[in-house]
């Protein structure tokens, strides 16, 4: 019997109702007082998730940015300090490896922060194409990791640190913000949709701040929230999640991601394929679905043509959204059949029923007033 991860939070869970599952080998709440409840939450209020299980990377030394550039889709010269950017690492034939984040501490100094699923592999990864002029060091475990989400996110954050993050732009960050006495690496960045920040801390000091930002932040509505409400979050909002909308059979420009791809950059792994896809066009998109008939699409669900004669595709991510009450999904499909309105069957437990193709993503978060 395997033994499953824990996250240095972990011993915090039961004190708030925590249900957890076995989530890529960790053990990990899915919900605390309910999925619905917990989308709302983050939708309307704010939400704090322990996010721990994610990896962490240091990349150091002079040859660092040119490694980096390498191993990455996007284009890392063009980071500035304290900015992160969303890349990917990508196989020679264009099929993904992770998608990641990538944040500049200093010219010759940058955190890699990576699936948690993906951990070994992705360090072995780039163990492996080092050159000498880089270093790499895996300091996962003794990293932990918080993420503070929705619209009240930043009243509640600003009220609790004397670091700028009411100014902080997306994607930026603040190396080392002394938020209730605790040490913390805090960007702004977010995978539900929403606004929110992350917290990069020591495993040491995580319980503690996670329990005084639930305390300081009951009065905007605060609650602890699983990754089940993640999961329908990043997906209203068109948000990849490795191994279904990505994996080593799927690129990044299948993916839609085609904007985090700087093919004009220079060389790095995959630039070939990738090139390739882009000038010869793309067999298969990702797109949106939406059901007509009644029922609710899931990952890996075969999808046909409106006939019923082909099979072109499969969903990767499908539930009813939380936020609107429609059965939706994404499905990765032949190109020939991802124009908005066309109408598609989705195999429900051997049943075809109809469904069409729909904009994404589902959810934009409202634009201030």
């Amino acid at each position: 019997m395997t033994t499953l991860k824990q996250t240095p939070l972990y011993p915090a869970y039961a004190k708030h109702g925590a249900k957890t599952i076995d989530f890529g080998g960790w053990d990990l709440p899915v919900q605390f007082g309910g999925i619905q409840g917990e989308h709302e939450a983050v939708r309307e209020r704010a939400g704090l998730f322990d996010v721990s299980h994610m990896g962490e990377f240091w990349v150091t030394g002079p040859g660092a940015e040119t490694f980096l550039q390498r191993m990455t889709t996007n284009d890392v010269s063009k980071l500035e300090t304290n900015q992160a950017q969303y890349s990917l690492l990508c196989y020679p034939d264009g099929g993904v490896v992770d998608d990641l984040l990538v944040y500049k501490l200093a010219g010759d100094r940058f955190m890699l922060v990576v699936n948690a699923s993906n951990i070994d592999k992705d360090f072995e990864w780039l163990e492996r194409h080092l050159d000498g002029e880089a270093k790499l060091e895996n300091v996962s475990d003794d990293t932990a990791l918080l993420a503070l989400q929705g619209p009240k996110a930043v009243d509640i954050l600003a009220s609790l640190t004397d670091a700028p993050v009411a100014e902080l732009k997306p994607f930026r960050f603040v190396p080392d913000a002394n938020v209730l006495g605790v040490q913390a690496l805090v960007s702004r960045t977010g995978y539900t949709g929403e606004d929110g920040f992350e917290l990069y801390v020591s495993a040491k000091d995580v319980v503690r701040l996670w329990e005084a930002l639930l305390e300081a932040g009951q009065e905007h509505g605060l609650v602890p929230a699983g990754l089940g409400a993640r999961d329908t979050l990043r997906f209203e909002a068109r948000l990849p999640l490795y191994g279904q909308e990505l994996s080593a059979d799927i690129s990044p420009l299948e993916a839609g991601l085609g904007m985090f791809v700087k093919l004009d950059k220079g060389g790095f792994i995959g630039r070939d394929a990738l090139a390739a896809q882009k000038e010869q066009g793309l067999p298969r998109k990702l797109v949106g679905i939406e059901m007509i008939d009644r029922g609710i699409p899931r990952s890996h669900y075969p999808v046909y043509s409106a006939d019923g004669e082909r099979l072109i595709g499969e969903v990767t991510t499908g539930t009813q959204s939380p936020t609107f009450k429609r059965n939706v999904g994404l499905a990765l499909l032949e190109s020939g059949s991802t124009a908005v309105d066309t109408e598609v069957l989705v195999d429900i437990r051997g049943k075809k029923l109809r469904a069409k193709v729909v904009p994404t993503p589902f959810y934009k978060r409202p634009k201030p007033s």
